[in-house]
């Protein structure tokens, strides 16, 4: 998929020396050598394969602003709503984050222009990662679920998985989805490319809040799942949730529970009751390492 956007050299090399199903990023910045993640490493790559500072590839202007382009089909401004937000979402739930010149009209952001670098983060789909866990999410009913890693450490492939295994398992649960980046499920032409199972319904590219009081009203869900709250942004909405009778499964970016409970705004969750689990991934032996689950007086249930 990543052929029609990445440049031909860049593409050519990463598929005839590496794999690309083993490749969790690649960052391309103008004039500096290319960078691929791999379970958690980094590594220069040139013509050969892996490489040195001095023979890798070096991604030019030209090269960066041509790949942005084609990301965007050539007509910047229809992708512009999300490019404001720094990043475009492309099919398969492959996100790519995007540096530039942003450019402001009488405060607002309308743009960004002159690509300096790009991350593009490539999602892959673990079936099972979350069947330890969700024992513990599912004592007697579905219990409200706060998923906390840091930062490509796993959250959204831990949610899809979960969404996956209720139906797998049939527990019949109607599950609304509140898609913000469109990476959770992918959804094309009303078809959700990443499965889900059978009882998932999905707004893509909008808000918390929208998914919700339009949900809510339209879809009967018994499970509310979101990706990256922002607890000043979203709590109000996922306490609604909470408040009607609907199960919320949500994620947060967050090292560990001390550093969670630091959180500005964190204490409204615990004075709201909001969250019966707190699962902890870290990426220590790969995305999706499951250390630690808590319950909602932080006692620790589950210790890796």
């Amino acid at each position: 998929m990543l052929k029609r956007y990445l440049p031909e050299v860049i593409y050519n090399t990463i598929a005839r020396h590496l794999n690309y199903a083993e490749i969790n990023e690649i960052r391309l910045r103008v004039n500096c050598p290319l960078v691929v993640c791999i379970k958690n490493k980094k590594y220069f790559v040139g013509e050969r394969g892996f490489s040195d500072y001095d023979n890798a590839i070096i991604c030019s202007y030209e090269m960066m602003q041509e790949f942005v382009y084609k990301l965007c089909d050539n007509a910047v401004y229809a992708v512009n709503d999300q490019l404001k937000q720094g990043f475009i979402t492309l099919p398969k739930g492959v996100r790519v984050g995007i540096c530039g010149e942003v450019v402001y009209n009488d405060g607002e952001i309308i743009t960004i222009k002159n690509f300096q670098s790009a991350n593009i983060r490539i999602p892959h789909h673990i079936k099972g990662c979350s069947r330890l866990a969700l024992d513990y999410m599912l004592d007697r009913d579905f219990k409200n679920t706060l998923v906390v890693s840091p930062a490509g450490a796993g959250k959204t492939t831990f949610i899809r998985d979960v969404v996956y295994q209720l139906s797998n398992q049939n527990y019949c649960y109607n599950v609304l989805i509140a898609d913000e980046r469109n990476e959770i499920a992918s959804v094309t032409n009303g078809v959700a490319e990443i499965p889900l199972g059978n009882f998932a319904d999905i707004y893509s590219n909008c808000s918390k809040e929208f998914a919700f009081k339009q949900g809510i009203r339209s879809m009967k869900p018994d499970i509310f799942v979101t990706d990256e709250i922002d607890i000043d942004r979203d709590l109000q909405s996922i306490v609604d949730a909470s408040n009607s009778g609907v199960k919320v499964l949500a994620t947060i970016h967050s090292d560990n529970i001390s550093q969670l409970k630091q959180k500005r705004g964190f204490d409204n969750i615990i004075a709201n009751k909001v969250f019966d689990r707190y699962v902890i991934l870290s990426d220590s032996e790969g995305p999706g390492t499951l250390t630690h689950i808590y319950d909602g007086n932080f006692k620790c249930i589950y210790c890796r």
